[in-house]
Order: structure tokens, then C-alpha cells, then sequence
């Protein structure tokens, strides 16, 4: 049984332009089960869509990357809580906050996130939450609005782990954690509960080692898990059965 859950890529992205629905294919081969494939702005939210149509494996979730929350348009909780409806559109994401670059100010960032909660809520739909350098911000605002979700990449400590698990929410996991100078990613690696952890890759980034600087997909899952299972001193097959069977909780998928 196929056993490789992708909880967050992004299939829609240039990088794939030049053999996208091939690779789609073959990954099936690679025992990958399901991909989610995350959105950025409303443009990559009808992409993603498209995605899920086409290929029976792959599902889609609809938001605004902080990055683009400056270039969101004045109808965007609309048109999101329109595509949101959408059978194949199973998360709102990714939203959330990025204060790593000056360039995208703070406030209209926080502002966007707020209304994206707000909506999960309202579509009782999850959300894929991406947190870069925001930590208290993105915890406040969690514990306010308490939407049920993911947070992708995690970055932070095991304290803000335990945060964050306290809220129900899941915790995803991708190719850092086998970087040569990974610390903290393997620190929550190994103290996650079994029944929170999902994996990732983000592709076409965050490659895990030995493939570090190529493109990514789904299928070099298996070299995280891998890292992970050792980590946390078990088998492969199980730690993959289990992030696959969170990752179906997570989204509301039944294989």
C-alpha cells in the first residue's frame, strides 16, 4: 500500500512548467499516496484546483502567502471563500506571517492573516499556516482565533511546539531536518506525539539531503522519513503509515 502523504507542494509553481503532469504520474509510482498542493494568491489557488481535477491523488488548498498579502485583491476573502466550496479544496493555505524580509510590511500581513482565520472558521475548513521569523505573532493570533490546521516547515523550538500542540494543531516536518546544521527541526522530530507529525516537502524547495539544490517532489519524502524514523528510533513503514494516516485526519481525506 502506497504510504508517502506530500501535506504541502506546490505543483503549480514555474519550476515544474516543462513536464508537470509527467512527473505528477510517475510519482505514483514512487508510493506516494496523496499531495496537497498549497496556493500563494488566488491565481495559484485556481491552479492547484486544476491540479486536483486532473490528477485523483493530488487535492488542493486555497490562500494567500504573506508575501502576497500586499497584492491580494479587494474581493480576495470572496473569491477564496468561493473556491474554498470546491470539493477538491481541502484546506485554506498557505496564510500566515513572514517578517524574515522589510519588504512586506507587517501590518497589512497581520491584517490579511487575521481575516483569513476568521474564515477558516467560517468554512470550518483547516489551515496551512506558514510562520517564518513571526513566532509571537503567529502563536497570538492562533490562540485567539484556534482554527484547526497545520503548521508547515516548522522552524521553531520544542517549547513552541508544545505551544502549538496544545492548540490540536499539527506539526509538518520537510527536507530541513536532514540539513547538515538542523537543530531545531530535529529537536521537535524527536518529541512530536506520533499522532501530530505530518511530512512535506514544499516542492520544488526545501530538498533534502543527498539531493540538496536539485528540484523537489514528493517522492524524496522517503529520505525524510528516513531521518525522521531514526530520529525517533523506528521503522520507516511505520513512521510513514502513521504521517499518513495524520495527514487523512488532518485534511479530512479518506484513501
Amino acid at each position: 500500500m502506497k504510504s508517502i502523504f506530500d501535506t504541502h507542494a506546490h505543483y503549480d509553481d514555474e519550476a515544474f512548467d516543462h513536464d508537470r503532469h509527467e512527473l505528477l504520474s510517475w510519482l505514483q509510482s514512487q508510493n506516494v499516496c496523496a499531495v496537497v498542493n498549497a496556493a500563494s494568491d488566488i491565481e495559484s489557488s485556481r491552479a492547484g484546483i486544476t491540479l486536483a481535477e486532473r490528477h485523483p491523488f493530488v487535492w488542493a488548498a486555497a490562500g494567500i502567502h504573506p508575501h502576497e498579502a500586499g497584492n491580494a485583491p479587494k474581493n480576495a476573502i470572496e473569491t477564496l471563500q468561493s473556491l474554498l466550496e470546491h470539493p477538491r479544496v481541502v484546506a485554506l493555505g498557505e496564510i500566515g506571517l513572514d517578517y524574515h524580509y522589510n519588504t512586506f510590511p507587517r501590518e497589512v500581513q497581520l491584517d490579511l492573516f487575521e481575516q483569513l482565520l476568521k474564515l477558516s472558521l467560517e468554512v470550518e475548513k483547516p489551515v496551512i499556516i506558514h510562520d517564518r521569523e513571526a513566532h509571537e505573532d503567529t502563536l497570538r493570533l492562533l490562540k485567539q482565533y484556534r482554527p484547526k490546521g497545520v503548521i508547515h516547515c516548522f522552524s521553531g523550538s520544542p517549547e513552541l511546539a508544545k505551544e502549538v500542540l496544545r492548540l490540536g494543531m499539527y506539526i509538518g516536518l520537510g527536507g530541513a531536518v536532514t540539513f547538515k546544521n538542523a537543530k531545531k527541526p530535529v529537536e521537535v522530530a524527536a518529541m512530536l506525539p506520533a499522532d501530530r507529525l505530518v511530512l512535506e516537502t514544499d516542492a520544488p524547495y526545501m530538498t533534502p539531503v543527498p539531493f540538496r539544490g536539485k528540484r523537489c517532489h514528493s517522492g524524496y519524502i522517503a529520505y525524510t522519513a528516513e531521518k525522521i524514523a531514526e530520529i525517533r528510533g523506528i521503522s520507516v513503514e511505520s513512521l510513514l503509515r502513521q504521517t499518513c494516516e495524520n495527514a487523512c485526519s488532518l485534511y479530512g481525506i479518506t484513501l
